[in-house]
């Protein structure tokens, strides 16, 4: 009897399960709806450049040190003051040499007297020489004995012009107008002879200082237009290439260039910014009809040659990977991964995993995924 009375209930268990799961089945089947995206094919451009990172730099920079060994007693500039040629910036305590100094002193003192006791023995025994009272000899000894006097005299007063010149390293001064970039030493470190102390940078006047390496020094020049883009703020300044190193031996390869900027473009700039440098070299427009005497094949080639460029912003970071979102034949998102060559401005150079007529979806209205159904807007 108990088992009449459970199966009828085992029975409406299993119908009610086998109802859930055609429900969950059902809701599986359902499909996504589309992300509208935007598309586009990636330019080329037949305008070649090489390529490079830099700094802006002052155009003149000093680091203030002392030839002395002491104490320093004030320093009386911070960083981002604005200084003076000849301003006074710091002192250094000069003890020694004020000793040194009252020690020359008292020797060119003393050999001023030895000269004029010397001088008067001289012209005393020139006198009885020429009476003939006194004998050559002894106008030798006291021709001699002058001399001698006189050349201690300008000993001492030549160690004086050293010691002069050594105190004015226990003050230290502007050799330019500009401002404060470092303080390295306060009141009460030791200075010593190298080191610095301060770093004063030209008050007016940057420039640009970028590496290019030696695969393409050779296609560049001064007086070379060179476009800066400020990494940092996107600002771009259009200067030129005023001088190329002629050695990388101590800067690993690359060669070293400088670019000077206009002076109305300098607003906003400080120096220690990162830039990014673009040379265009060797630009040639492209031609809406080509050269008929040229094979198809040439012109063809050349084109294929040309780099392809996409946003930067459509890139995407996977797994230490690059790669672009493109559309399926299903409509649907497509990562494919893509090697990356070199930047200009806001776009990057693609060197493969992707070909010149493909689209690339440059934006989307929601998130990306392999499969995610998309809709071109």
């Amino acid at each position: 009897m108990k088992h009449r009375i459970f199966l009828p209930l085992a029975a409406a268990i299993v119908v009610s399960i086998a109802g859930c799961s055609g429900s969950t089945d059902t809701t599986e089947e359902k499909q996504d709806t589309p992300i509208p995206v935007v598309t586009a094919k990636p330019s080329q451009t037949t305008m070649n450049g090489v390529t490079a990172s830099g700094q802006v730099e002052a155009l003149s920079s000093a680091s203030i040190s002392t030839r002395l060994i002491g104490t320093i007693t004030h320093v009386y500039v911070k960083v981002g003051d604005r200084v003076r040629q000849g301003q006074l910036l710091a002192t250094i305590s000069s003890e020694e040499i004020t000793a040194k100094k009252a020690q020359t002193d008292a020797q060119i003192t003393g050999a001023q007297a030895e000269l004029e006791n010397a001088k008067k023995d001289f012209d005393r025994y020139n006198a009885l020489f020429a009476r003939q009272s006194a004998t050559a000899s002894e106008l030798d000894n006291a021709t001699l004995r002058f001399h001698a006097a006189k050349s201690r005299l300008e000993t001492a007063r030549q160690m004086r012009r050293e010691i002069d010149a050594s105190a004015a390293y226990a003050r230290l001064t502007a050799p330019f107008s500009g401002a404060v970039t470092q303080r390295l030493m306060d009141e009460g470190n030791l200075a010593t002879p190298g080191t610095p102390i301060l770093v004063l940078e030209q008050d007016h006047g940057l420039r640009v200082s970028a590496t290019v390496p030696e695969s393409d020094i050779n296609r560049i020049k001064t007086g070379d237009k060179a476009v800066v883009e400020v990494k940092s703020t996107g600002l771009k300044i259009t200067g030129a290439l005023s001088q190329i190193s002629a050695s990388s031996i101590a800067t690993g390869g690359q060669y070293q260039v400088r670019i000077s900027l206009p002076e109305a473009g300098q607003k906003g700039l400080y120096s220690g910014m990162y830039v990014n440098v673009f040379i265009p070299v060797n630009a040639q427009p492209a031609s809406a009809h080509p050269d008929e005497s040229q094979p198809a094949s040439a012109a063809k080639s050349a084109t294929e040659n040309e780099p392809l460029l996409v946003p930067k912003s459509a890139l995407v970071e996977k797994d230490q990977l690059t790669g672009l979102y493109t559309i399926s034949s299903q409509h649907t998102a497509l990562l494919r991964y893509v090697r990356t060559g070199r930047s200009i401005g806001d776009k990057i150079e693609i060197l493969s995993g992707l070909n010149a007529g493909e689209s690339f979806i440059v934006s989307s209205s929601g998130r990306l995924y392999n499969g995610t159904p998309v809709t071109d807007r």
